[in-house]
């Protein structure tokens, strides 16, 4: 099954990793373009398509000053990731668990 355009949604635009980290970097702080390029060491061009489909989907916002422009995340939009994945923290923390019991079996039966 061929998958949907990355520009479709926010899962499909952060399925690429340039744009998590990207979305990553800009977590903490608003940031020109020009400084995502020299902390990520991307291409100028790159980091505009991905910004530009991170913006079409809601998850980076963008403030022109000048000629400048500076882009920050949209925590409003990621939220809805965060919960669907909040989902699966019980299993993967019930998971971690059963690992964590069997390696402490093993390490008792050996001794």
């Amino acid at each position: 099954m061929a998958r949907a355009a990355t520009t479709s949604d926010a899962f499909n635009a952060v399925a690429e990793p340039r744009r998590r980290e990207i979305l990553s970097y800009l977590a903490a702080h608003e940031r020109p373009v020009g400084e995502i390029v020299i902390a990520l060491k991307i291409d100028q061009p790159s980091v505009s398509k991905h910004l530009g489909v991170l913006r079409q989907v809601g998850l980076v916002r963008v403030r022109c000053d000048g000629r400048h422009k500076y882009y920050r995340t949209n925590a409003a939009a990621i939220r809805p990731m965060h919960e669907w994945t909040r989902e699966f923290e019980r299993f993967w923390q019930h998971q971690l668990l059963r690992v964590k019991e069997r390696a402490e079996e093993k390490a008792n039966a050996g001794r």
